[in-house]
């Protein structure tokens, strides 16, 4: 642990991402009561299927006390929630991925929201999750409409409607014969991811896995 880490434990004491209690051991992600009571997924419980991609990994199903965890994060913007949640990510990524990405990216925040939010959420884990596995982690795409947020739509017509032609792959991106792995924090119809994965194909990325903390419903 660096000497900035541990004043910023010493100022900041890192709370559980669920119940918000002080953590007795700072570097664990979860506290010792919520870790047994999580809504845990497990081998193939934990892939679901996403279009243009090879599979989607989230540690978590989206119930019970996860969506208020997420929800304090993107909303409340309590960042340092980025953290253990990757934490979390990383070790399912780990689980699945038959083999070392080369490069971990994100699905972005428009820039109106971006604004909003002051922080992207999805990156803050992606960086993160790179950081844990020694992965490089950088931007592969930009968002160029500003879109309703897709928790807003019930209808999975509605969210494919809503997230496509959202996003473009960055000038120059070169991804050929890569393996890719794509992170954002929740995965509902899959049709953000979706769109995204396919930008990265047309890029030439040979394999695409994406991470999620948290699946909302499976496809």
């Amino acid at each position: 642990m660096s000497v900035r880490e541990r004043v910023l434990d010493l100022l900041f004491p890192p709370k559980c991402p669920f119940c918000q209690k002080i953590l007795d051991n700072p570097r664990a992600p979860v506290c010792p009561v919520c870790q047994p009571e999580l809504p845990w997924l497990e081998g193939k419980a934990a892939e679901r299927r996403v279009d243009f991609a090879n599979s989607c990994f989230s540690p978590l199903a989206y119930r019970d006390m996860v969506p208020g965890a997420v929800h304090r994060y993107k909303f409340s913007r309590v960042r340092a929630l980025g953290r253990p949640f990757a934490a979390l990510m990383a070790q399912c990524l780990e689980d699945h991925l038959p083999q070392r990405a080369g490069l971990i990216c994100w699905a972005p925040l428009s820039r109106e929201r971006l604004r909003e939010r002051g922080f992207d959420q999805a990156e803050l884990m992606a960086r993160e999750v790179g950081r844990l596995l020694s992965i490089p982690a950088g931007p592969a795409l930009k968002k160029v409409r500003d879109t309703s947020p897709q928790s807003e739509l019930e209808e999975e017509s509605a969210r494919r409607a809503n997230a496509r032609g959202a996003y473009a792959a960055l000038p120059g991106l070169d991804l050929t014969g890569r393996r890719v792995v794509l992170v954002d924090d929740v995965v509902t119809s899959g049709s953000t991811l979706s769109e995204c994965a396919a930008l990265l194909r047309q890029e030439g990325a040979e394999e695409i896995w994406c991470l999620t903390l948290a699946q909302a419903r499976h496809g």
